[in-house]
């Protein structure tokens, strides 16, 4: 099974009022579970390259009349590509995009400045075993790779937990 976002976003700990950015939205899978959870004092960014992706996410949000998602196209391997103000963020999300990405260490450096003090990453790829699905094995991040970026950045390892039997997921924490 794929990852089941309502199920991730159960285990986060989001509260009501946080602000959440999720880098690589895509289709805002975890985006509108996120806005449910955050609800109308908090806010969810949905950041991504793709005008199309954002679209969808817009026509979604007004369909679940959800107010407090805001959509931004970003490059989110550019310095400050997020367009968000630096420490204002209680957690970011990033899901399956850094096997896509050149600039990994760009956006972790970006999830940690956008981060307030204490704030968490949640970062969900693929696994190293080749299923039937996904990316090619030579474009998957491992585990280890992966924690590499962030505790390199700047970030602690918090913990791991399960995100689906074709995924692993990973939580790292800003401490400073």
């Amino acid at each position: 099974m794929f990852v089941k976002p309502e199920a991730i976003a159960k285990i986060l700990d989001i509260l009501p009022g946080m602000k959440v950015a999720d880098f690589g939205a895509g289709a805002g899978f975890y985006t509108i579970s996120l806005a449910k959870r955050v609800g109308a004092a908090g806010k969810v960014y949905a950041l991504d390259i793709r005008k199309e992706a954002l679209e969808l996410i817009r026509s979604k949000s007004r369909e679940l009349r959800l107010l407090n998602i805001e959509t931004l196209l970003t490059d989110l391997e550019a310095k400050d590509g997020s367009h968000l103000k630096t420490a204002s963020i209680d957690m970011v999300i990033i899901s399956n995009i850094l096997f896509q990405a050149e600039g990994k260490k760009e956006i972790a450096e970006e999830a940690f400045r956008i981060l307030k003090a204490s704030g968490r990453v949640v970062v969900i790829e693929w696994d190293e075993e080749k299923k039937v699905f996904g990316p090619p094995l030579s474009r998957r991040v491992n585990r280890q790779e992966a924690e590499d970026f962030f505790l390199k950045t700047g970030f602690t390892f918090e913990k791991e937990f399960n995100a689906g039997e074709n995924h692993y997921g990973v939580i790292f924490k800003r401490t400073k």
